[in-house]
């Protein structure tokens, strides 16, 4: 293993409040910038991150609310998570990443290389978040459909997410084929210890843009899928079977309505992959990314 993998967590003043980030030490090497989704935070990334350090100066943050950063006193909506996200990638002083995304975090990895496109090296991603015209087409099991309805109904989300933790307790391990550990349950339970903390978790399934709804996440996110259409930088997507946003079927589709983009099947898996899956996709990422890299001169000779 590279001396590079050693993952420090770090903490910068952004906006309002703080935000938490995992950060590994590889000077001049192209930043890798790994998003994370809901109820999770950038321990999700603990085991790839590693993988990938050797070619790559990684940057995991926790996105506002989620992790260790801060709670301020916010809605937590979708377009408060791209507004911090966008100042701290600020604050770092990125200007160029490759993007590594799941769950909500594709969803900002979209709306972000959609407004800034010339950040974007590449864009690696799983079980992602788009609109879709009908509940029919969010998930794949009946059961978590309804789930997810309850989640956006008005008192009773309140009950379910923030007075019984049912994201934390129910859905992620529920979406994660092996068994968490103490220690890992317990490091996905640390940033939600009362109803209150928990609201960062509730806003973003009231986010799902489904059926037009809310109207201006759904306009947002098609446009920022338009764009994704014309894009040549390099893509690499995974997914897992069955999936549960994405199965391997509908991935396959979505990579080849795409360009310069590869599709990595990982085997039996759900929504949360990099529980599963690390070391492939940690691999993956960092072949792709020294690929990418070596041929980076050539390109620009020619």
């Amino acid at each position: 293993m590279s001396n590079h993998a050693a993952t420090a967590v770090r903490h910068r003043h952004v906006l309002d409040s703080t935000m938490a980030y995992r950060e590994t030490d590889n000077a001049g090497a192209p930043v890798a910038l790994f998003l994370h989704g809901n109820p999770t935070s950038s321990y999700i990334w603990r085991n790839i991150i590693p993988l990938v350090a050797p070619v790559a100066h990684c940057i995991a943050p926790d996105l506002i609310g989620f992790g260790q950063s801060g709670k301020p006193d916010i809605a937590y909506r979708f377009f408060d998570q791209a507004r911090y996200l966008d100042a701290l990638i600020d604050e770092l002083g990125i200007t160029s990443a490759y993007l590594v995304a799941q769950d909500w975090g594709t969803a900002l990895a979209f709306h972000l290389a959609a407004r800034r496109p010339d950040l974007v090296r590449g864009l690696a991603f799983m079980e992602f978040i788009r609109p879709m015209p009908s509940w029919q087409d969010f998930h794949q099991v009946d059961a978590a459909r309804e789930t997810f309805r309850k989640f956006r109904t008005p008192d009773v989300g309140e009950s379910m997410v923030l007075d019984a933790n049912a994201f934390v307790e129910k859905v992620l391990p529920g979406s994660i084929l092996r068994t968490l550990s103490e220690e890992e349950i317990a490091a996905y339970r640390a940033p939600f210890p009362t109803p209150a903390s928990r609201r960062p978790v509730l806003a973003l399934p009231r986010d799902l843009p489904v059926e037009g709804e809310p109207a201006d996440v759904w306009e947002a996110l098609q446009s920022a899928h338009a764009a994704l259409a014309g894009t040549t930088y390099p893509k690499l997507l995974f997914t897992g079977e069955p999936g549960a946003l994405v199965s391997p079927e509908f991935g396959a589709r979505f990579a080849a309505s795409l360009q310069h983009c590869a599709h990595v099947r990982l085997g039996p898996g759900r929504h949360y992959l990099q529980e599963d899956h690390a070391e492939p996709i940690g691999r993956s990422v960092a072949g792709w990314i020294a690929g990418i890299e070596a041929v980076r001169p050539i390109a620009r000779a020619a």
